[in-house]
C-alpha cells in the first residue's frame, strides 16, 4: 500500500482519502512541479488508471487537487468519454469533496471561499482568485510575487517573457508584452518574477 501521499494532506484526511484509492483502484504518484498543471488523471496503455499531483503543492492545495483528480476518474468509471469539466465531473467532485468540508480538514478561513467555488467549480482552482490566494497562503512561490504585488509601471519576466504592468481593471491587469507590444490581462493571483 502506498501511504507516502500522507504527508502531503491533512492528517484528518487521510482515512477519506485512504478509502477513496482502495474503492476505486488508481496509482498515484507524486511528481516534481509542472508549470501547466497541478495534477493529472490518464489511463495508461495497460489498462490501469494513474493519478499524479505535484510534489510542491501545500497539504490543502494537494489535497483539493487529488480530490479534483479522483473526480475525473470517477467520472470516467461512470459516464465514460463525457467534458473534462463538465455537469458530470462537477456533481461527482461536489460529492467527493464533502466529507474534506470540515475545520479539522481545511482552516476556518479557507472553508468558506472553497466552499463557494464548490458550487460550481471551474477546470483550475487558480480560476478562482480568491480561493487561489487563500490556499497559497498569500505566499507567492520563492523568487516570485504575485502579480498585484508589482508596482504599475514596473516590468516582470512571466514565461521567458518580458512585460510591463499596466492599470488595474475591476479584478485583472492589464501587461503590455514588450516583445509583440500587445496587452494581455493577468489575473492578481498570477505569480511572476520581479526584474
Amino acid at each position: 500500500m502506498n501511504t507516502e501521499y500522507q504527508k502531503y494532506i491533512p492528517k484528518k484526511a487521510i482515512p477519506f482519502v485512504q478509502f477513496l484509492i482502495d474503492e476505486h483502484h488508481f496509482t498515484l504518484k507524486i511528481v516534481n512541479q509542472r508549470q501547466t498543471k497541478h495534477g493529472d488523471f490518464r489511463k495508461l496503455p495497460n489498462g490501469s488508471y494513474q493519478i499524479t499531483v505535484n510534489n510542491n503543492l501545500n497539504k490543502y492545495q494537494f489535497l483539493l487537487t487529488l480530490v479534483h483528480e479522483i473526480a475525473h476518474h470517477v467520472t470516467h468509471q461512470k459516464f465514460g468519454r463525457v467534458q473534462p469539466h463538465g455537469k458530470e465531473w462537477k456533481a461527482i467532485f461536489q460529492h467527493l469533496m464533502l466529507p474534506f468540508l470540515h475545520p479539522e480538514i481545511y482552516p476556518k478561513e479557507i472553508l468558506p471561499l472553497l466552499a463557494k467555488y464548490l458550487k460550481n467549480p471551474k477546470a483550475s482552482t487558480d480560476a478562482d482568485v480568491n480561493l487561489s490566494l487563500v490556499l497559497k497562503e498569500n505566499k507567492a512561490e520563492n523568487g516570485k510575487s504575485f502579480i498585484f504585488a508589482i508596482p504599475e509601471g514596473m516590468f516582470f519576466v512571466f514565461k521567458d517573457i518580458i512585460y510591463k504592468r499596466g492599470k488595474k481593471r475591476r479584478t485583472r491587469y492589464e501587461c503590455l508584452n514588450t516583445k509583440n507590444q500587445k496587452v494581455y490581462l493577468f489575473n492578481q493571483n498570477v505569480e511572476v518574477k520581479k526584474i
